[in-house]
């Protein structure tokens, strides 16, 4: 019987996905949480086979979650489920090496299977998301780069960026025209954007 942990934010798909996993002979949930932070103390006391967890939970993302469990437990396989796909949390997943990486969207009987894989010590890659990882270059930013970019995401002006990261206003406005260059963008909306939709930021 393989032990899974699940973890995932919305309630009602989290039920629905332990219901799922129930029906098979094979499976059983030992822990269902609704947050990333839940994820290692669940996985201590209940010493699963496999997590199961979503990249956009509060408190902890599930690649952070992940990254703490490989360390804590290296013997629990991880998949980490994801509603959009971004090539960049694809790459962060299989560098922090995480088992499997699945759509959410994908069909019940594929999570299944890719959790027996995974408990298998196989590696598991929704074809859909590899091949945009492929196509997608590596990562420009800076990690200074990545912390404006991430302020102005917030809404932050190049006043208020310079105060937080403890910069001049005319070393911001640098960074950003560097920022906009490195992502071939329009503007800083657009370096947001492009950013985002990567997982960059």
């Amino acid at each position: 019987m393989l032990k899974v942990l699940l973890a995932e934010d919305q309630h009602v798909v989290r039920g629905a996905l332990v219901a799922l996993l129930e029906l098979e002979s094979d499976l059983t949930v030992v822990a269902a949480v609704g947050s990333g932070d839940q994820v290692l103390p669940a996985a201590l006391e209940h010493r699963p086979d496999v997590a199961v967890l979503d990249i956009d939970m509060p408190v902890m993302d599930g690649l952070a979650a992940a990254a703490v469990l490989r360390e804590r437990l290296p013997g629990c396989g991880v998949l980490l489920l994801t509603g959009n796909g971004r090539p960049g949390h694809l790459r962060q997943a299989l560098a922090a090496g995480v088992g499997g990486f699945l759509l959410k969207t994908a069909p019940p009987e594929e999570l299944v299977d890719a959790i027996r894989a995974v408990s298998a010590g196989q590696r598991v890659l929704d074809p859909k998301l590899a091949v945009t990882a492929w196509d997608l270059a590596g990562n420009p930013l800076t990690p200074r780069d990545t912390d404006v970019l991430r302020l102005v995401a917030e809404g932050a002006d190049a006043p208020e960026i310079a105060n937080r990261l403890h910069l001049t206003a005319g070393t911001v406005r640098n960074y950003l025209t560097a920022i906009v260059a490195k992502l071939n963008a329009r503007n800083r909306t657009d370096a947001v954007r492009i950013a985002t939709e990567a997982g960059w930021i």
